[in-house]
């Protein structure tokens, strides 16, 4: 099988190797929907880890519930 030399892509470099990729590996995954938040560049460096930012959500998540209960 004769190698295409001509580069298509200028943003693909000839160390790039997909020679064992997989295509549509995770198609099926991505089609079931994403769930990627942007944080504003202030935030994320108080939070620069996608775990210190579930840790507050989940924080806040419970003081929210407890001033529903009291409110109830």
């Amino acid at each position: 099988m004769k190698k295409n030399t001509k580069r298509k892509d200028i943003d693909m470099l000839p160390e790039y190797d997909f020679h064992h990729g997989v295509r549509g590996k995770h198609a099926k995954r991505y089609a079931e929907g994403t769930n990627i938040v942007m944080l504003d560049p202030a935030v994320s460096k108080f939070f620069p880890t996608s775990e210190s930012v579930n840790n507050v959500l989940r924080a806040l998540t419970d003081i929210l519930r407890l001033r529903r209960k009291r409110a109830a």
